[in-house]
């Protein structure tokens, strides 16, 4: 009896023992962290960082260029001519189909754009670690790199405002496959690899034709971290044992170029002097690149319209941060060999980038701002990042200097006391970068926020939306702050307005016109400017009859430009009448009763001629001013 009645006691408890360890076994979570822990934290990062980046973006709105490509894209069809069609000289196939589809589907909603963002960045991020993991020796050292790429406050335009991020995230992404693409074709030379190569320009050039540089890049890469020997050894035998990617790359750049070539303008420019190149290279280098390495550039030039900010670094911060380079670039190449090929392998591309946007940049009216502006360094982030990993790593299969007694310096900073130092002047500069980057964005992201267009839309979509039927507009600008006369004519309320499924409805002519005020808000329309002289009839003033011509004279002339013409009157009847400016004439109805109208005209004089055509009416005029079209104080 007695054994009988402890077994199932035992059972119990070995059940409820069992029960209590498989409750203390650690989730798939905890699991999958402590299998791959630096993986771990680097997805981390990367939900970080898109969290970041995400805020940042959701501030803000479409700017400038993105209201130009909603306009174009609501105004074109879907074929081969609006595709390969040709804006400012970006041929840019894949954000012209993209956006046609969002402004189909969605008008001038920013949220699509924000999601298509955020996924590039996404993608790019994960690449960027497969890459890093590729190529460098394991450890926690491949956040280092990581790190500079995900916070950089270089990037931040290029997940925020679309025009900038469908141009730089693909060309990032295809420069990342591509050296990838590189590395396995040299470790195993199987032609799948070669067909990622070819797809990854490909991906490139269907978004930026900047992306041509990702030829270069790859030869490049390959002669400095995948070849050994000297400078021209490496070269040589980069061309002779690897021509078959110097060949998919040159079929497919030739092909693109000529392509481009065909339906674009010349973009190359000729600097106006020795001394703009200078100061162009001084603020790409010294002001933007530089500075954004270290968390800069800590401050933010705000420009007029919507657009990013531009670089503004401060020379203290400037000369630390180029003092900071220097130390990082002679400890790596003190320790490391192949330190000197990595930053060898970043002068280079920064050279190319240099010359390419110099050569198209420069000699323009914007060229004196043409080095602060972020996203030309953007793909810069991506080669400065690997080469820092790589400097401060070393390649995975790269082999280090031959064993041997270690150098004096080195064997005197493995001593706990110089360890302990170079830990505390390591943690402060980690935290200094840190808080660097967080100020750089947290200004960005202030400087994002506000947007005017955004503003403008939302309360003139308001206004319209109670508007009372028949209420008419003409065809002006929108505020210069909003979209600026270079934009022209997509920056006329017709074209800006033309993404929305409820649209204003715009006239030639109108008798009680309305009129979008500075802020959106929809005002009765009036002219400002000089009018005619009053009439001498009594009860009548300017009197034109049927058939007969009459000369008003301007209390001051014009000269000739687009102007607006109000004419208030009293008709015996309905008739067609003339009214000449100038060299300006303009045809018009003139309804019996009291009316007014008013309408644009293109000209200058001292005064107007009026006719009346119908012999049986007679016209009496109060008063005719002309000049811009203005909001009546409500």
């Amino acid at each position: 009896m007695t054994l009988t009645a402890t077994k199932p006691t035992e059972s119990v408890t070995s059940h409820r023992a069992r029960e209590l360890d498989e409750s203390a076994e650690p989730g798939w979570i905890a699991r999958w962290a402590r299998r791959d822990p630096v993986r771990a934290v680097a997805t981390v990062l990367i939900v970080v960082q898109l969290a970041v980046r995400a805020d940042i973006a959701s501030r803000g709105y479409l700017a400038v260029d993105d209201f130009v490509l909603a306009s174009y894209a609501a105004g074109s069809k879907l074929d081969a001519d609006f595709v390969f069609g040709v804006y400012i000289n970006h041929m840019m196939p894949a954000p012209m189909l993209i956006t046609w589809l969002i402004t189909r589907a969605t008008g001038l909603a920013f949220w699509p754009y924000v999601l298509l963002l955020l996924a590039g960045q996404v993608f790019l991020s994960v690449a960027f670690y497969r890459l890093l993991r590729l190529l460098l020796r394991p450890g926690w050292g491949l956040l280092v790199p990581l790190c500079l790429l995900l916070f950089s406050p270089l990037t931040l335009e290029t997940t925020s405002w679309w025009w900038s991020g469908v141009n730089v995230l693909p060309m990032q992404l295809a420069m990342v496959l591509a050296i990838g693409a590189q590395a396995r074709y040299v470790r195993t030379r199987r032609l799948r690899h070669l067909v990622t190569l070819a797809l990854s320009m490909v991906l490139g050039l269907l978004f930026f034709e900047k992306s041509i540089l990702i030829a270069p890049l790859v030869f490049f890469v390959t002669a400095c971290l995948f070849v050994r020997g000297g400078p021209v050894r490496s070269i040589t035998r980069t061309v002779w044992r690897y021509w078959p990617s110097w060949l998919v790359l040159t079929v497919l750049g030739s092909a693109y170029l000529w392509l481009y070539v065909s339906r674009a303008e010349s973009s190359l420019r000729v600097p106006a002097s020795p001394g703009e190149v200078l100061t162009f290279l001084r603020q790409l280098i010294g002001n933007t690149l530089i500075p954004g390495l270290f968390g800069g550039p800590w401050g933010w030039l705000d420009v007029p319209g919507d657009g990013a900010p531009l670089a503004a670094a401060g020379d203290l911060a400037r000369w630390l941060a180029w003092a900071l380079l220097l130390i990082l670039m002679v400890v790596t190449v003190l320790i490391r060999g192949a330190a000197v090929r990595a930053w060898v392998l970043l002068a280079t591309y920064v050279a190319l980038v240099a010359i390419l946007l110099g050569a198209t940049r420069l000699g323009s009216a914007f060229s004196a701002a043409a080095g602060l502006v972020p996203r030309y360094v953007s793909d810069v982030v991506v080669v400065a990042a690997l080469c820092v990993g790589v400097a401060l790593i070393g390649l995975i299969d790269w082999p280090e200097q031959a064993p041997g007694q270690p150098r004096a310096w080195l064997a005197a900073a493995r001593d706990p006391g110089a360890i302990a130092v170079s830990l505390v002047f390591v943690v402060a500069g980690l935290l200094a970068l840190g808080l660097g980057t967080a100020w750089s964005t947290a200004r960005f992201a202030d400087d994002w926020a506000i947007k005017r267009g955004r503003d403008y839309l939302q309360i003139a979509q308001a206004e319209l939306a109670k508007a009372p039927p028949g209420t008419v507009f003409f065809d002006l600008p929108v505020p210069a702050d909003v979209l600026g006369p270079i934009f022209a004519p997509f920056n006329l309320q017709s074209h800006f307005f033309r993404p929305l499924a409820s649209r204003p409805v715009f006239v030639t002519e109108a008798e009680s016109p309305s009129i979008f005020d500075q802020a959106g808000h929809i005002r009765p329309a009036k002219v400002d400017g000089p009018s005619t002289a009053p009439g001498s009839v009594p009860g009548c003033g300017l009197q034109v009859t049927g058939g007969t011509t009459v000369r008003m004279p301007l209390t001051s002339p014009l000269y000739a430009w687009h102007w607006f013409v109000r004419i208030g009157y009293l008709s015996s009847a309905d008739s067609s009448a003339i009214l000449r400016f100038g060299d300006a004439v303009h045809r018009f109805e003139v309804r019996r009763g009291l009316h007014q109208i008013y309408f644009p005209i293109v000209g200058g004089a001292d005064g107007f001629d009026l006719t009346v055509n119908d012999t049986a009416a007679t016209v009496c005029v109060d008063q005719v001013t002309v000049g811009n079209l203005a909001p009546r104080a409500p």
